[in-house]
């Protein structure tokens, strides 16, 4: 008996599947719909905001040209037929708000400039600004406490309690880390600290600012108040 004969013989039902698999693989794809586009209009093309000031692409061991460069670079593989243009958002320095924020209204997007004519008692109402509260280890974000874990709130409260002063990445890491924790942080991981901290400070992340070669501060704004313990903070010397 030969090998053949062993091998078994598709049945009509495998054939039929097997016809069904080839056509599907074979029919293109539907390219998938902006659901945000209206009917009788098409999409040509999108803004992508970037929130970053030149001293945290410092931090991050980069600059504004070179992050423009690679993401025209990026749209360019993707899509070689793409065309692109970038255009730098400029504001005062010293500025609050969220970088990308900021970067919206600048370039004038209309979902930034609809929120910004929004009436002040309503902007009132929605924003309370920020509580440092030393004496209960908290914080608050517009009457809502952030969710900081206790290393993020110590990194925290050793900027607020030298408010004015640039504190250099060694001071963090020697004052807030022992040689038996866990993970003590180097002068470029405490970098990764800070931008967790940030991120959960949302809209009042500028309250820590990264000063360009040298560390981070705390920067007080109007809408920022600080509740001091009673008694002098342990860590000030």
């Amino acid at each position: 008996m030969s090998i053949a004969h062993l091998a078994p013989r598709p049945t009509a039902l495998s054939t039929a599947d097997a016809a069904s698999a080839a056509v599907a693989s074979a029919a293109p794809s539907a390219p998938a719909r902006i659901r945000a586009v209206p009917e009788g209009t098409e999409a040509r093309g999108f803004v992508l905001y970037v929130g970053i000031d030149e001293d945290k692409a410092g931090a991050d061991g980069t600059d504004l040209g070179r992050i423009v460069e690679a993401l025209k670079a990026l749209a360019a593989e993707i899509a070689p037929s793409s065309e692109t243009y970038a255009a730098v958002a400029l504001a005062p320095r010293g500025a609050g708000g969220r970088d990308v924020d900021v970067v919206r209204l600048a370039l004038q997007d209309p979902a930034a400039l609809a929120k910004q004519r929004q009436a002040p008692d309503e902007q009132d109402r929605a924003r309370d600004g920020v509580v440092v509260d030393l004496s209960r280890k908290r914080v608050l974000l517009d009457n809502n406490p952030a969710n900081l874990t206790y290393k993020e709130f110590e990194l925290l409260q050793y900027l607020v309690l030298r408010e004015g002063r640039t504190i250099e990445r060694a001071e963090l890491i020697t004052s807030l880390w022992s040689a038996g924790d866990d993970e003590v942080p180097n002068e470029r991981t405490i970098d990764v600290h800070v931008r967790r901290l940030r991120s959960k400070l949302g809209d009042y992340e500028d309250i820590v600012r990264t000063v360009r070669g040298v560390g981070y501060r705390f920067d007080r704004h109007a809408d920022v108040s600080v509740r001091h313990t009673s008694t002098p903070s342990p860590d000030l010397f």
